[in-house]
């Protein structure tokens, strides 16, 4: 971010993530990212309403859209679901599915199952998709996967296929080898590559098929 001025929107509401607007090269950038100090980054209801709404307030008005994701998921919990998580959920999916502005995507830590997706990743129409060697993207964490897949299995066994799962699926050069990542990127880089690909982006335009209107999920 340009001199390091970042301008924070609804920082007292679903602190689990954060929203707010930044300059890259003197270019204004809405940007979206996971907050793993508050409720280890997981979406719930709050959190996705909040991002779907800047992300469709950045669209309207033709900003461009920077994504940071660390989340290990949606919150479980009868609470969230009676509290309509789904509908939220599918709001932020939504939100970036719509946008015709540049996406860029980081993803710096973790990156599990249907929260992955929602967050402006290739599968849902991110534009430039970047990983940090640190990245994990998976369908879940390797300990939850691993006892789930081998249960009745020893502790010791256990730990093998734990270890084996994060070789196996869990790297970000897995991802980038299959599509789902453009470029495993250092950290110290990060800057350089998201103002390029800002840069690629500029002249982005998308077609989309013709209706009378979206069909939001309310």
């Amino acid at each position: 971010m340009d001199e390091g001025d970042f301008f924070e929107l609804g920082e007292r509401f679903a602190a689990n993530i954060v929203t707010g607007f930044a300059r890259i090269e003197g270019r204004s950038v809405g940007v979206v990212a996971n907050q793993p100090m508050v409720l280890a980054g997981v979406l719930d209801s709050d959190a996705s309403r909040k991002a779907a709404r800047f992300v469709r307030f950045c669209d309207a008005f033709g900003i461009p859209v920077v994504t940071f994701v660390d989340v290990p998921g949606f919150l479980p919990g009868t609470a969230q679901e009676g509290g309509g998580l789904i509908k939220h959920g599918a709001k932020l999916l939504f939100a970036y599915s719509e946008c015709t502005v540049p996406l860029v995507t980081v993803i710096t830590r973790k990156a599990f199952g249907g929260a992955y997706d929602v967050m402006a990743s290739k599968h849902i129409g991110g534009d430039v998709n970047y990983a940090w060697p640190s990245a994990q993207i998976a369908v879940m964490g390797a300990k939850g996967a691993a006892e789930i897949i081998y249960r009745g299995k020893s502790p010791e066994e256990i730990a093998e296929r734990t270890r084996d799962y994060e070789e196996r699926f869990m790297s970000p050069f897995v991802a980038a080898e299959r599509g789902y990542i453009d470029e495993v990127i250092r950290p110290h880089n990060t800057r350089k590559r998201v103002a390029r690909a800002l840069a690629l982006l500029r002249t982005k335009e998308l077609e989309s098929p013709w209706r009378k209107h979206d069909n939001l999920p309310l």
